[in-house]
């Protein structure tokens, strides 16, 4: 939480996590160095340095790929939420990689000249006009940039001094990064490859995180259509007590564009705004733990009654006035000042 800075706490939890990861990304990288350091049939060897700088970039754009993919499967199934949990710093770990990438191909292609590298990049090669000719190289950087800001400012110090919506929005740059590897890949190797195999896999990977984004996005929207404007003052109509699973929350759309998270538990229904205090984290698709709707994202907590994080933290979030009539949850869809405490519904004729 967010009352003062600390350097990252390890848990067991964590350290298995990163076990994993750099685990599996030096498999990767071994498998890709075997694989390739094999003798063709012609009799050609790969070169080691180059055939590391491709196994980085492949192993980086793998790990960025998977990234980008977590928060729709985390939408549409709670399984992938440990994977959401520790997404900013596999975030991390992707600039890392794809920092190694950069560096060695920066100076095994570009640190022999007479040039300053990074000049080197953009005036190496002048095929500006050429599809199969283009520097590639441009595209591979400008990603790296933006990866770059992303990873400093990945530390909360900069998520409180720029705001939520202000960080949230430099970091979505992560899309332009993704998009401009796609470049980057798929015009390297027309021009010094002629299988198309990579190229395809990695237009495929593209084309399946953007399905991913869509189809979650469409879902999201047909549940925000199933809604429905109750009559009475304009109260927003979310369903039957009885629908929301205990513990759990529906999420309904406000007519501002906003979103509020109803939750249940036991025999008692509370609202608080959607977007947790945090990083604009899914209130709604948190549960509540030991007393307080806890966020999916990083585990940031509130009480629903009031939505104020418990002692010794002090984050407050918009709380909502809820009432039951004809069977039928009503909410308010003016939200109440931060913290302020409401009482919530209570469901008659209550049955564990």
């Amino acid at each position: 939480m967010g009352h003062q800075y600390q350097a990252v706490q390890w848990n067991k939890n964590k350290v298995v996590y990163d076990f994993y990861v750099v685990g599996a990304i030096v498999a990767f990288i071994a498998i890709y160095m075997v694989v390739g350091l094999q003798t063709h049939d012609s009799g050609h060897e790969a070169d080691p340095v180059v055939l590391m700088i491709r196994a980085l970039g492949a192993c980086a754009f793998t790990l960025l790929t998977a990234l980008l993919a977590i928060g729709p499967l985390a939408r549409l199934s709670p399984r992938f939420l440990p994977f959401l949990y520790n997404r900013r710093h596999l975030g991390v770990v992707t600039f890392t990689v794809s920092a190694a990438h950069f560096g060695l191909a920066l100076l095994w292609y570009h640190g022999g000249g007479p040039l300053n590298p990074l000049v080197s990049i953009f005036v190496s090669n002048p095929l500006y006009d050429s599809l199969p000719g283009f520097p590639f190289e441009v595209f591979g950087f400008a990603a790296f940039l933006i990866l770059f800001v992303m990873a400093a400012t990945s530390h909360d110090f900069w998520l409180n001094n720029l705001s939520a919506p202000v960080w949230k929005a430099l970091h979505m740059l992560v899309y332009p990064a993704y998009f401009l590897l796609v470049l980057h890949i798929v015009l390297g190797f027309l021009m010094t490859e002629k299988s198309m195999v990579f190229p395809l896999q990695t237009v495929i990977a593209f084309l399946g995180v953007t399905g991913l984004h869509i189809y979650t996005g469409l879902r999201e929207w047909r549940a925000d259509n199933g809604m429905k404007s109750a009559n009475t003052k304009g109260w927003i109509d979310v369903g039957a007590p009885m629908d929301i699973p205990d513990m759990r929350a529906v999420i309904a759309p406000l007519p501002k564009g906003d979103r509020v998270a109803v939750f249940r538990y036991g025999n008692k229904i509370a609202a608080v705004t959607n977007a947790c205090r945090h990083q604009n984290g899914p209130l709604g698709e948190g549960r509540i733990i030991d007393g307080a709707i806890t966020c999916p994202w990083h585990g940031w907590q509130y009480k629903p009654c009031d939505g104020v994080s418990p002692p010794p933290f002090t984050e407050k979030i918009s709380t909502y006035n809820v009432k039951i009539e004809g069977g039928s949850v009503l909410v308010d869809p003016r939200p109440n000042p931060p913290g302020t405490k409401t009482e919530p519904a209570v469901i008659s004729n209550f049955e564990e």
